[in-house]
């Protein structure tokens, strides 16, 4: 006889005298089942019990399943940019996609960096995701893909900036200090670091972002900006130079790195 705890018999935990099976036995199709009690069966499933999220099972399930079978987790997918370039030029619009969503967020640091602002930034990194999806065809892979979306990157903000004929704004009047908790030197130093390029000549500001931000070695910012590798040297110890003494350090990173 079935309990009226709410568990059907098969299920039913066993009391402190019972000897537990070793063998389960399953009741064939024309067996009678092992519970009648169609009160117990009412309370089936019991108030704690969900059902598992349907990721976990292959499809639905009839009312005689007893064990779902689990999906397989999807295979993992992380093409290259080569890959996803190739694709692209091929007319795959999601690749184009994944492409340009992967590098917007360096692209919109860049962008920020160079203009000092956020709404030529903004501007800046649109012309460039415009540029790089109707331009693609010109990147000829003989440089990272990288190296060729800094490129863009960089003469879609120096147009931007160009075109509007700006100097760039200082963050002080983007984000004032009295916003920022002074408890906070990240931040602070943050924004010394940005107001402080931002009063950088274009030339010194550039290469100093490409060096320092962007991580990019001399060769590569000399093929970005189309220039030789000297002035790019230059430009950018000149610009360490500016920039330390603005921020009050007569030591340059160059002299910290030994670059």
């Amino acid at each position: 006889m079935c309990s009226t705890s709410g568990w059907p018999c098969s299920l039913r935990k066993p009391g402190p005298n019972s000897t537990p099976s070793r063998t389960a036995t399953v009741p064939s199709a024309d067996s009678p089942a092992p519970c009648s009690d169609s009160s117990s069966l009412s309370r089936w499933p019991p108030p704690w019990f969900s059902p598992p999220p349907s990721w976990v099972l292959g499809g639905a399930c009839s009312a005689g399943t007893r064990f779902p079978t689990i999906a397989a987790p999807p295979p993992f997918d992380d093409p290259s940019d080569d890959d996803l370039v190739a694709a692209a030029r091929s007319g795959d619009r999601q690749a184009l996609d994944r492409l340009l969503r992967r590098h917007h967020d360096k692209i919109w640091s860049i962008c920020r960096r160079m203009a000092g602002n956020d709404a030529d930034a903004a501007d800046a990194t649109q012309e460039a995701l415009i540029a790089i999806a109707t331009r693609l065809d010109r990147f000829d892979g003989r440089a990272r893909f990288t190296t060729w979306l800094h490129r863009v990157a960089t003469n879609a903000c120096l147009d931007e900036l160009r075109r509007r004929g700006r100097r760039p704004v200082p963050v002080e009047e983007v984000l004032p200090r009295s916003e920022a908790d002074p408890s906070d030197a990240g931040l602070a130093d943050r924004l010394d670091i940005d107001t402080a390029l931002a009063e950088l000549p274009d030339d010194f500001r550039i290469a100093v972002v490409l060096r320092d931000l962007c991580d990019l070695d001399y060769a590569a910012i000399a093929e970005a900006l189309d220039l030789p590798p000297g002035t790019v040297r230059s430009r950018i110890a000149r610009g360490r130079a500016a920039l330390a003494d603005r921020l009050g350090n007569p030591e340059t990173p160059d002299e910290r790195q030994n670059q």
